[in-house]
């Protein structure tokens, strides 16, 4: 067993794997095109992973992120972030080596794209279904109409279809909220289609956000889809009802640093610069940043929600701790936290080892 002695993120490489298997079948059975999101783990090491499955096509957040893919042999990578025009030249010597997609929302954008694309490229145009952050509405169709009168005057540019992540489900309050949330994101991306075919009769959908990629089962008319969360899972996703606790493949391991029993309360080296502060509500009604799981009697025991990750300052984390339970831990201890935000959470740390104690690199930060 390797030595851990700060906090460590590990991650269950079986457990990635079943959780790709799975979303790959569901793909096939659904006749979408698979192109999962990157960003979650940021790693070619990982990355190699999918390829199992038969993955060929990735999606990533940024131009620097497709640059890093495109680097370890992935050569057909959508930008799922709306362009960023100050970055058109790293975009355009990356459409001369790869297979590349970016996204566009407005008629500026897509003017750069038209004066300065200067090699083969493809474009979505973003659609808004309701998460309100990016994208234009679906029933704004003058404004894509403006869109596409400028990309369809440069022959370098090929006008993809449409894309949206339904983000909004990541804050439904049941699962019933997930599939209603992604019905109507479905139905407004298929009244854009059933629009356009005619005069773009390669017209594609692409979706893509883990709830709905894992529990929706109609997917009537999209082409693709993009989850990216779903290869390691969180308490987020937990908390949404949209995977067990057996499918979190993350775990960040801290040691225990000291103890108040006055305050039933035990710090861990472990805080806002290795988690994140993204919180889930606990069943107290308090803010909950990570769950619990100790080692107690040779055997590892996930305790309930009355023990949890409670505060996080910058290094340090305050777990909440029943009197029944207090003694099971000491000084010294390492503890297992199951992370609320797995993709914040692996950003922040900028690397992994698995259960194996194999070491996983990330995209370098710079």
């Amino acid at each position: 067993m390797f030595e851990i002695l700060r906090p460590t993120l590990l991650i269950d490489k079986e457990i990635c794997l079943r959780n790709i298997e799975q979303m790959a079948y569901k793909a096939a059975k659904h006749n979408l095109r698979f192109r999962p999101h990157f960003k979650t783990h940021q790693s070619a090491q990982i990355g190699e992973w999918y390829k199992l499955y038969g993955v060929k096509a990735i999606t990533v957040s940024s131009v620097q992120m497709a640059e890093y893919f495109a680097a370890h042999g992935w050569d057909d990578i959508t930008i799922a972030f709306s362009l960023n025009i100050l970055e058109i030249q790293n975009i355009n010597r990356l459409a001369a080596a790869i297979k590349l997609n970016v996204l566009v929302e407005n008629k500026e954008a897509a003017n750069v794209l038209k004066d300065k694309a200067s090699s083969s490229l493809g474009v979505y145009i973003k659609i808004d279904t309701g998460y309100n952050r990016t994208g234009i509405p679906s029933s704004r169709t003058g404004s894509i109409d403006s869109i596409l009168e400028i990309l369809d005057s440069n022959k370098k540019l090929t006008f993809k279809g449409f894309l949206t992540h339904t983000g909004h489900t990541y804050q439904a309050k049941s699962t019933n909220e997930i599939y209603s949330r992604h019905f109507d994101a479905l139905l407004k991306l298929r009244f854009l289609k059933s629009k356009y075919i005619k005069q773009y009769p390669s017209i594609e959908l692409s979706m893509g956000d883990t709830p709905s990629a894992s529990i929706c089962n109609n997917f009537e008319g999209v082409d693709e889809f993009r989850p990216g969360n779903f290869v390691f899972y969180d308490l987020m996703q937990h908390s949404l009802g949209v995977c067990e606790m057996r499918d979190i493949a993350v775990k960040m391991v801290c040691p225990v640093v000291a103890k108040h029993i006055s305050r039933n309360e035990i710090i861990i080296h472990g805080g806002a610069v290795h988690f994140s502060k993204d919180t889930v509500l606990n069943t107290d009604g308090k803010p909950l940043f990570g769950r619990i799981r100790i080692q107690y009697k040779g055997e590892k025991v996930l305790l309930d929600n009355k023990h949890y990750l409670s505060k996080l300052s910058q290094e340090h984390g305050t777990l909440k701790i029943t009197p029944a339970n207090y003694e099971k831990i000491n000084i010294g201890d390492l503890i297992e936290i199951i992370p609320v935000h797995s993709c914040l959470t692996a950003n922040l740390m900028g690397y992994m080892q698995t259960t194996e104690g194999e070491l996983i690199k990330m995209m370098p930060k710079y």
